[in-house]
């Protein structure tokens, strides 16, 4: 079996066994997608969905973000995490959006790595999933883990990963690689242990960097 061969029936198995390949984060609109996403850095979607359910409902629109008061934000948003640094961006984004966007959510690659605490990852998510967009591959901690341990990259960068990744997959599977990837990590390909007897890659993945399974 060529290398070509072997990622796409990785790819083809990890689609055939996560078929929902949609984010997990809540959202109604561009600017729902954007919050969400940079409150979930180093924070579960699952918390980030407690978290806005009442979050959501305070603040509506880019003006009522911009204008909050910073120390009662810190407190909306605290258990999700580094919430102080959360809030900064999330304030100063919104402002910037009124400013220089029209206050709308930017809905290309360029504008949205110009917002705070906006990187690629972050800008791949919103525009894939509130502008149907696919300009690259979203590379968060699980994928990052996953694409290593199964020779996907020898690279630790996320940008660097998320090239390797787009040369070896065709666009069209760039949207779902990262959901499946995600799925995948959480079910089975877990840190710092993962699940190799209970794998159904296990025959397909060199398990790179593994140094203890189960």
């Amino acid at each position: 079996m060529s290398e070509e061969e072997r990622v796409q029936k990785i790819l083809m198995l990890l689609s055939e066994k996560y078929p929902e390949k949609k984010s997990s984060l809540n959202y109604k609109n561009p600017l729902q997608m954007l919050v969400s996403t940079i409150l979930s850095a180093q924070c579960t979607d699952a918390r980030v969905n407690i978290v806005t359910k009442t979050l959501f409902k305070k603040y509506k629109n880019v003006k009522d973000y911009a204008n909050a008061n910073i120390n009662e934000f810190q407190k909306d948003i605290k258990p999700t995490g580094f919430y102080k640094n959360k809030t900064k961006n999330i304030i100063n984004t919104c402002k910037l959006i009124i400013k220089d966007y029209n206050s709308k959510v930017p809905d290309n690659m360029a504008d949205l790595l110009k917002l705070h605490g906006v990187a690629r990852k972050t800008a791949n998510i919103v525009l894939g999933s509130a502008y149907g967009k696919i300009v690259g591959i979203a590379v968060d901690t699980h994928v990052k883990r996953i694409s290593y341990r199964l020779g996907f990259t020898a690279n630790k960068n996320p940008n660097k990963i998320e090239k390797d990744l787009m040369k070896i997959t065709p666009k069209k599977d760039w949207w779902y690689i990262n959901h499946v990837l995600v799925d995948h990590g959480r079910a089975i390909c877990k840190a710092p242990t993962p699940l190799c007897s209970k794998c159904f890659l296990n025959e397909l993945c060199p398990k790179n960097g593994v140094v203890k399974s189960k």
